[in-house]
């Protein structure tokens, strides 16, 4: 089958890989010019390394990831308040675990496609006719194309899904909080392997070192600091930045000065994808767009690959009868992601706590994950996916 999947992150390309091990004749279409670079540090489990496994880009993604060995909360003056040390998710996962960057991952998984698949990078699809045994796209650029299949792989603002099911706020369920991420080259101090965060109420920056004299810097705000539209350019992000955390204290102060040195910034609600179904007709969504469970859950990116190895291994077994491997792909899909929701949301809010009493539990109950088996009880829960995969 022709299948056209629009966006080249991280599960369109994945599920180009799939389709192609299965016969078929995907190609990718990207809004943006070329791959994305930036972003920020997933971790990298469960599911996702198991798929990555298969399809041979687990040495590769090891190599680019961090193994980090502590997560550390700190005070207003840098002393250790709370945190645990993070061998815990080697330990549960049997060591398959790392973290990297977001962008990191989605480019190992292009290059695995590139050259066998058609990419068209700065256009997007416009319109959708259904003309019965097909459908017909309209681009942004270029002449329209014929295909059997639509995907939309195109994130939590979902092109496809707003041609297709309706406005985003139909379906969005936001969890009231924002975040940013951008890199500072040169940044001091750094602590090398540790993930370190400072709280105040309803707020909390964090930073890791990274290769190449790098550091990550990550915001995560509650809504009642910033309750606007979304800032449209790099210019109004610093200045919601500056104006939510320019009394937060520790190095708060330093990070922001060097806020006007950094490139892109990332910024955007933090926000679950919410649906009754993720099919219609001949198109199909995955990933955020279908079911996206936050950023804050950690394994979004994960869970992206497992629904496109699925929606491939469906189709393949389908024999050409899209419409039984679209209701199969749900229904084996949708029970466990409902699950992955509820979890991340209850979880949203230990980021950011909205009281200095709530980040003072925090910070006990983390010091409390230093005791081996503490954390294995509280952790390892979160890190089992309860759903095993077809072997297609």
């Amino acid at each position: 089958m022709r299948v056209a999947i629009n966006g080249a992150g991280v599960a369109g390309p994945t599920l180009v890989w799939w389709l192609l091990e299965h016969g078929h004749e995907p190609f990718l279409v990207e809004q943006a010019p070329g791959l994305r670079h930036g972003g920020y540090v997933i971790d990298f489990w469960g599911l996702g390394y198991d798929i990555a496994e298969r399809m041979g880009l687990v040495p590769r993604l090891r190599e680019l990831g961090y193994q980090v060995e502590e997560i550390r909360f700190v005070d207003e003056k840098g002393r250790r308040a709370g945190g645990f040390d993070a061998d815990v998710f080697g330990r549960m996962t049997g060591g398959r675990f790392t973290s990297l960057r977001r962008s990191d991952l989605a480019a190992t998984i292009f290059k695995a496609v590139d050259g066998r698949v058609e990419t068209l990078f700065g256009n997007t699809v416009t319109d959708i006719e259904d003309l019965g045994d097909r459908l017909r796209l309209d681009l942004e650029h270029g002449a329209p194309r014929e295909v059997d299949l639509l995907i939309g792989a195109d994130g939590l603002h979902s092109r496809i899904r707003e041609l297709v099911f309706g406005p985003e706020a139909d379906v969005e369920h936001f969890l009231d909080y924002h975040v940013a991420a951008f890199e500072l080259e040169g940044y001091r101090p750094r602590d090398e392997l540790v993930y370190v965060s400072h709280a105040a109420p309803g707020r909390q920056v964090s930073r890791f070192s990274m290769r190449d004299d790098r550091t990550l810097l990550l915001f995560v705000f509650h809504d009642d600091y910033f309750a606007g539209s979304a800032p449209a350019s790099d210019a109004e992000r610093r200045a919601v930045l500056r104006a939510s955390f320019g009394d937060v204290g520790w190095e708060c102060p330093r990070i922001l000065d060097g806020m006007e040195e950094a490139g892109e910034i990332y910024f955007d609600r933090v926000s679950q994808i919410r649906m009754d179904r993720w099919t219609s007709g001949r198109v199909a969504l995955i990933g955020d767009a279908a079911a996206c469970v936050s950023l804050l859950a950690g394994e979004g990116t994960g869970l992206a690959m497992a629904e496109a190895y699925v929606l491939a291994g469906e189709l393949a077994r389908s024999e050409g009868d899209h419409a039984s491997a679209f209701r199969r792909y749900e229904n084996r899909l949708r029970p466990f992601l409902a699950r992955k929701q509820k979890s991340a949301e209850a979880f949203a809010a230990s980021f950011a706590p909205r009281t200095g009493m709530g980040i003072r539990f925090r910070n006990l109950v983390t010091r409390l994950l230093r005791i081996g088996p503490v954390a294995d009880w509280f952790i390892g829960r979160d890190l089992k996916d309860d759903i095993e995969l077809p072997d297609y």
